[in-house]
């Protein structure tokens, strides 16, 4: 990029077009939203066109140091350009689900929205451990804003309550970072990620971190704000809510946890495998019998996002990549599937899954559109959810059986709760007229919904598109983790013994430590 400074650039844009917003009419707020949110994608393609794999670990890096040891770092690996990417695809979409539903202090919307997009940036290019902990937390604040302004009926409710348990676990891991930087003498996040802490504090260090992970992913039983939350928002807080801020936990787990603390990490992987075996089951029966189509979406985020952090958890590249895949593709498909409730919501201000049925007679289109997300969301071959969970259920296998086993089980039971509410909606008898007199979607939606359905087949046709940018970055992170991890149950040969392996790869952690020399 020749020096370019293409991250800051990418900061710099929302909050200018944010600051913007609140001095203008809604109109001119609408058009400043989604032109800067369209400027910020068009950007981060040029960062993935430009990206280069196999090249050095850390790409694009800034540094400019401040005070104490604090220094503005950016840089990102081919694991946060993906997220960079997800959040900057998503972005305009959601103000494109806002330009007709949203008619109150549109102005003040449109700058929440696209100040949390500056944040969620910075949450995967943060190259310091203080500047991450000040966009992570920072994050907070306008999804908080946007549930408790623009949300439904019981709105303060579930605003509080997802601020409260957000904070609450954010508080121990500002405590562990304070202890790292003292330990350790630096901030800087890649010389961290190959810092050896001494084994008895990393226990302490990684159940910090756990805290505020674990409630952000979330995993049961601290999933409890998430279904509240998604119920109040409004359509675009849910799709930002599921697409991207959910993966902020796992993201903390591959950067943080998982290299920072390896030997603590595979201790204390039963706990994440009890939670998340735990969390695949209840929340999945429990979404089996919701009447309500955005808190059935929700308690299934909660289900697939388990297989995220049994998948991470496996120590192994197929459920890393896995894990990765599977973060991706419910960030497309759940978005989808709240973007699918907010169609008919906006015409019929309802979410009651009673109130509809026979919608493919009157919304064919709607329909066909809502089955492909559907299926995506259930894994059927040649979606994007097929890929990840088979490659994060053959990773979770190496590890132990027993927990592939009950994993597994979330498919079938996903399979059953995203049918049955398929069935509800789209087939069956017409009973209401309200409903059976529903348009189809008009061009705005069909905006919405079109590149978020070509992105799940495309995800599903040819992952290695997505593989490529972040394998070389779980092979680094799988060397790194190799002489922790556990002996699996199952005998499952998939390469070569990976010891042998990680000690065949020396030009990975060569590259990265050059590449953590350069940049700093």
């Amino acid at each position: 990029m020749g020096g370019f400074p293409i991250l800051s650039v990418m900061l710099l844009v929302p909050l200018v077009a944010a600051f913007a917003c609140l001095f203008v009419e809604a109109k001119a707020a609408r058009s400043i939203a989604l032109g800067a949110t369209l400027v910020d994608l068009a950007l981060g393609i040029l960062l993935w066109a430009s990206y280069d794999i196999g090249g050095a670990q850390w790409q694009f890096t800034e540094s400019v140091p401040l005070f104490a040891g604090f220094s503005y770092a950016l840089g990102i690996d081919g694991i946060a350009l993906l997220l960079i990417m997800l959040s900057t695809f998503l972005m305009p979409i959601c103000i494109l689900a806002s330009w007709e539903s949203i008619t109150d202090r549109v102005g003040e919307y449109m700058a929440a929205f696209l100040i949390m997009e500056l944040l969620m940036i910075g949450v995967f290019s943060a190259q310091d451990l203080y500047l991450f902990y000040i966009f992570f937390e920072a994050g907070l604040i306008p999804m908080y804003l946007i549930i408790g302004i623009w949300g439904g009926n019981n709105r303060i409710y579930a605003s509080y309550k997802f601020f409260l348990y957000t904070l609450l676990g954010s508080v121990l891991m500002l405590i562990a970072m304070l202890w790292m930087v003292n330990e350790a003498g630096t901030t800087d996040i890649p010389t961290l990620m190959n810092y050896d802490f001494p084994a008895g504090a990393q226990t302490w260090l990684w159940l910090a971190f756990f805290a505020s992970f674990a409630v952000k992913v979330p995993m049961w039983p601290v999933h409890t704000w998430l279904p509240d939350a998604h119920v109040q928002a409004p359509t675009a807080g849910s799709v930002i809510l599921a697409g991207v801020l959910l993966k902020m936990g796992g993201y903390g787990f591959i950067r943080f946890s998982l290299p920072m603390f390896p030997e603590a990490s595979a201790q204390l992987a039963w706990l994440i495998f009890i939670l998340s075996m735990a969390a695949v089951v209840i929340t999945s029966l429990i979404a089996l019998v919701q009447s309500d189509m955005k808190k059935l979406i929700a308690y299934s985020s909660v289900a697939h996002m388990a297989i995220v952090t049994v998948g991470l958890f496996s120590f192994n590249v197929q459920g890393l990549e896995g894990s990765m895949i599977v973060m991706l593709s419910h960030g497309l498909v759940s978005a989808a599937l709240f973007l699918c409730v907010g169609v008919i919501y906006d015409r019929l201000h309802t979410r009651e899954i009673d109130r509809y049925g026979g919608l493919s007679i009157n919304m064919p289109k709607y329909a066909l559109l809502f089955m492909l997300f559907t299926m995506a969301s259930i894994g059927l071959p040649g979606t994007s959810g097929f890929v990840g969970e088979l490659l994060s259920l053959t990773g979770i296998y190496e590890v132990s059986s027993l927990v592939a086993l009950v994993c597994t089980t979330g498919i079938i039971l996903g399979a059953g709760y995203m049918l049955y509410l398929y069935r509800r909606v789209a087939f069956g008898v017409q009973k209401n007229a309200d409903a059976a007199a529903m348009k189809d979607i008009g061009v705005r939606e069909w905006l919405m919904l079109g590149p978020i359905a070509a992105a799940v087949l495309w995800m599903g046709v040819y992952p290695e598109s997505f593989l490529a940018p972040m394998r070389q970055d779980i092979a680094a992170l799988d060397a790194r983790l190799v002489r922790a991890a556990p002996d699996g149950d199952v005998k499952l040969v998939t390469g070569p013994p990976r010891r042998e392996a990680a000690n065949a790869m020396p030009h990975i952690v060569s590259e990265h430590d050059a590449s953590v020399e350069g940049a700093h």
